[in-house]
């Protein structure tokens, strides 16, 4: 009987060090009967060596050999340019490839033939689908680590601390957005000992809110608009009159707030601007904004831009941490890593790889376009 070959690649795009399989994947994916091939250093962002993967099994080879190999390769974020040709008809690409930003190059893969498989179309509101679900393992490194930067930023204590100096009031904390993120975010910065707040479109969120200790911050939307729950578990796009309504209430409480973390994003699109400029400009001198959103697309908070710090006239720190799990990599290659046993173990059938059109798990990750 044949033997199914998944190869990780070596991440190329700029800042990145995830990995998409560490050596504890590694093993798991020999004993359920898969040969393992990893990119030489691809895991050396990580803080995984070459002689880590041998040890748990694979083969650690140069990039023309897997995917000269390879049954399926499996990567972290979109594909390179330089991947892309080197995939062939009748491969498996298996990552977070974001096709509703790039559907050019899904396109293109697809007429040649490469069957590609998107982790961030997975149906998030399927429980079976939890143990694949990177988009929420990466969003919770990403809230965490929003969190600890934001309060190593901050120039005062978060908890309220009493010293024979006197007694240090504790920080007050805003978190926009009540996601995987968000809610990471509020629980690391209650466990640090801020008084946190926070906010999101969707009624639901406050009762996941409040019960990590937080505040839910109620704000009167525009009469005749709905709730702003959308499809699959995400916040939908709001109007523009009730973004304009939105941010006008949001305005007043930042300006009363120590710390801003910015988490709403919605899938493809421009994320939501829900901190102006007014704003920032408004809050007091040694505040801190953290706009886990920030992107080429643009961000959650105007003027942010990603993987940039910026110390702004008026004393606020502006810091734009789009690519959060990255810079957690150990933690968020690990995470990741697991989801993508999950999906292999899912869709391998008598050492084969099935994509069955009937699941809605694997319809949904290839697009519908199963064949």
């Amino acid at each position: 009987m044949p033997t199914v070959t998944v190869g990780a690649v070596r991440e190329r795009a700029p800042g990145e060090r995830r990995v998409a399989l560490v050596p504890e994947a590694v093993t798991l994916l020999i004993r359920a009967g898969l040969d393992v091939l990893i990119e030489t250093g691809a895991g050396s962002g990580a803080w995984f060596t070459d002689a880590d993967y041998t040890a748990a099994g694979a083969s650690v080879v140069p990039p023309e050999e897997l995917y000269a190999h390879a049954d399926a390769v499996l990567c972290v974020g979109p594909t390179d340019p330089e991947t892309a040709a080197s995939l062939r008809a009748g491969q498996t690409l298996i990552g977070l490839l974001e096709p509703l930003r790039h559907p050019a190059l899904a396109g293109e893969l697809a007429e040649r033939g490469v069957r590609t498989v998107s982790l961030d179309l997975l149906p998030r509101t399927l429980s079976r689908a939890q143990s694949m679900d990177a988009l929420t393992s990466q969003a919770n490194v990403a809230g965490y680590k929003g969190a600890v930067l934001a309060a190593d930023s901050y120039d005062r204590f978060l908890p309220m601390l009493t010293t024979a100096a006197g007694t240090m009031r504790p920080a007050q904390v805003l978190v926009l957005g009540a996601g995987v993120a968000g809610l990471q975010a509020i629980a690391t910065a209650r466990r640090l000992g801020a008084i946190v707040t926070a906010y999101d479109v969707r009624p639901a969120a406050r009762e996941e809110v409040e019960s990590l200790g937080a505040r839910f911050l109620d704000i009167q939307h525009p009469p005749g608009t709905g709730s702003g729950a959308g499809q699959g578990g995400y916040a939908r796009e709001l109007t523009e009159a009730e973004q304009q309504a939105q941010r006008a209430a949001l305005d007043a409480h930042i300006a009363r707030t120590d710390i801003v973390i910015t988490t709403a994003q919605v899938p493809g699109r421009k994320p939501p601007l829900l901190v102006t400029a007014a704003a920032v400009d408004a809050m007091k001198p040694g505040s801190v904004v953290v706009d886990l959103a920030a992107s080429e697309l643009g961000g959650n908070v105007e003027g942010s831009e990603p993987d940039k710090t910026q110390v702004l006239a008026g004393g606020v720190t502006v810091i734009g941490a789009g690519r959060l799990p990255s810079a957690m990599a150990t933690a968020a290659s690990t995470a990741y890593a697991r989801n993508m046993v999950a999906l292999l173990r899912h869709i391998l059938h008598d050492g084969e790889l099935l994509f069955d059109p009937a699941d809605e798990i694997t319809a949904a990750l290839t697009g519908g376009a199963l064949s």
